[in-house]
């Protein structure tokens, strides 16, 4: 083998590598944008795509707010004694037994309106007029009454639901707040926006 022989085939090796090297480069550019288009985009999240929750960390009697079609959801961590008076408010509440079925889906129709009695899921709007009712699990507060038990307590017209989202009688509220379709997708976290039957 000659001299120009030997540095041929050493080019040549140098030339071949380098455009591997640059054809990765090149499908990897070509590859994220491609692969990142399957996950949904911020404007599909807002127009209904599933949102995720972990709740590992939410402690008894906290409640965290997630984003999910522009509304705010909230997750309640209830304490055993927040499900224990659930059942002393039947006859102060207009909807007790969760009867409006546009207000919740079917597995959540039940005395706690959730799938795991600890864990209230529920949309944060008041059914009233649309406002944001604020979390006051303090029990008979002065502004609130002897008989409150906790819950959450629209600030624009008054009125009231239990720690279930379940509405009192005779305040503005037509009916119980909205619980979404929700689904676990392990004991800490929370799919919403997806029903456990379609899994």
């Amino acid at each position: 083998m000659s001299t120009v022989d030997a540095v041929d085939l050493g080019r040549r090796r140098f030339l071949t590598a380098t455009a591997t090297v640059v054809g990765g480069v090149g499908v990897a550019f070509v590859a994220v944008p491609f692969l990142k288009s399957w996950s949904p985009s911020e404007r599909a999240q807002a127009a209904g795509a599933p949102v995720e929750a972990d709740i590992s960390k939410l402690e008894e009697g906290a409640m965290m707010t997630v984003e999910w079609r522009g509304k705010p959801v909230w997750l309640l961590k209830r304490t055993k004694k927040m499900l224990e008076d659930l059942s002393t408010l039947n006859g102060e509440l207009s909807d007790p037994n969760s009867e409006v079925a546009s207000q919740q889906p079917s597995y959540a129709q039940n005395a706690y309106r959730s799938i795991n009695r600890e864990t209230l899921v529920l949309v944060g709007i008041c059914t009233h007029l649309g406002c944001a009712p604020t979390f006051r699990p303090d029990v008979a507060p002065a502004d609130l009454g002897p008989q409150w038990k906790g819950g959450f307590f629209c600030p624009c017209h008054g009125s009231r639901f239990d720690l279930a989202g379940r509405v009192y009688k005779n305040v503005p509220a037509p009916t119980n707040m909205v619980v979404p379709s929700y689904r676990y997708l392990s004991e800490s976290r929370v799919l919403i926006g997806v029903d456990p039957e379609t899994a």
